[in-house]
């Protein structure tokens, strides 16, 4: 490579995505000649697919001296793929994108004007639209955007994508935060610096299947949500406050009842039960919410690795 040119830096995880890496690779190569005044590498992550993807990355790596390729010994999530690329990235601008192509790779040369000529320091992009998806999938999207802006005080906006570009000096930032339990949409509005958004329609993917059931989803949205705000713990000890404020006032008025008209039945065994099952859930909500904050200061603690590399391009 011509070290006098800038080097970009190109961060894919990947994981089963055997279909989508010839496409993807094709496509990013187009981009890549239509930039001559940059250089490129592409640093593909492979998180323990079950697939044919790592063989496909193999051969990549031999046919395409660009290609670099890390692949780990398990799969250990997104997350793990995307900072394993960051780590291993040399570019003076670095991007990360997935392989499925619904991040398009044409948009690389106005997220790199912006960032040389109008003195931006990252780039991201956001979907326009969920078109495609499902009303159910998008609203709870949306309402996580929504939450998570006003309980942390780490901007994420609403379909907001992995996909962006990013100087040596924003990523130098990110990988500052080393904690284990990492959400990057989370980390970037954290660090901050001056940002260009750019919207697109909802591209759908162009070969394979997606990874991200509702589940993995709403646990992903419950690590953004714990790992940016201690808003949950504030609101258990409201509600905990706010029982304690009724149960001493109904302590008060049966205290008061009985006391000017003797002993009377009152609402009845159904309201009993209601009330203690209230509680109880009430009580189980708290709990949860703080076995959340203590696991992950648990797995903290034990400072384990965020992945582990079992074999990579330059070995």
């Amino acid at each position: 490579m011509n070290s006098i040119l800038p080097l970009i830096s190109i961060v894919v995880p990947c994981y089963n995505e055997e279909e989508s890496v010839p496409i993807f690779i094709e496509r990013i190569s187009a981009v890549a000649s239509n930039m001559p005044d940059t250089e490129f590498e592409f640093i593909f992550v492979d998180d323990g697919s079950r697939d044919g993807t790592l063989a496909i990355l193999r051969e990549l790596s031999a046919k395409n001296e660009r290609a670099r390729y890390i692949s780990f010994s398990r799969n250990f999530g997104k997350e793990a793929a995307i900072l394993a690329g960051f780590e291993a990235a040399v570019g003076d601008y670095i991007a990360v994108m997935d392989a499925d192509l619904q991040d398009p790779p044409e948009l690389l040369p106005e997220m790199y004007e912006a960032i040389v000529n109008e003195d931006y320091d990252c780039v991201a992009t956001r979907r326009a639209t969920r078109k495609g998806e499902s009303p159910i999938r998008s609203f709870f999207a949306r309402m996580f955007y929504k939450l998570i802006n006003r309980i942390s005080k780490a901007e994420i906006v609403d379909g907001a994508r992995d996909f962006r570009l990013m100087t040596r000096q924003v990523l130098d930032a990110v990988l500052s935060l080393t904690e284990y339990n990492r959400f990057s949409k989370g980390i970037f509005g954290w660090v901050g610096f001056k940002t260009k958004w750019i919207e697109y329609d909802n591209v759908p993917r162009a070969a394979g299947v997606t990874k991200w059931s509702f589940w993995n989803l709403f646990t992903y949205a419950l690590d953004g949500i714990i790992g940016f705000s201690t808003a949950p713990l504030a609101i258990s000890t409201f509600f905990a406050l706010l029982l304690f404020l009724a149960s001493f006032i109904g302590a008060v008025f049966l205290v008061v009842r009985r006391s000017m008209y003797g002993d009377l039945v009152g609402f009845g065994w159904a309201w009993a039960m209601c009330t203690v099952f209230f509680v109880g859930s009430i009580q189980l909500l708290c709990m949860g919410i703080f076995g959340q904050y203590l696991a992950k200061t648990y797995l903290e603690s034990k400072q384990r690795p965020v992945y582990l590399i079992r074999e990579k391009s330059e070995d």
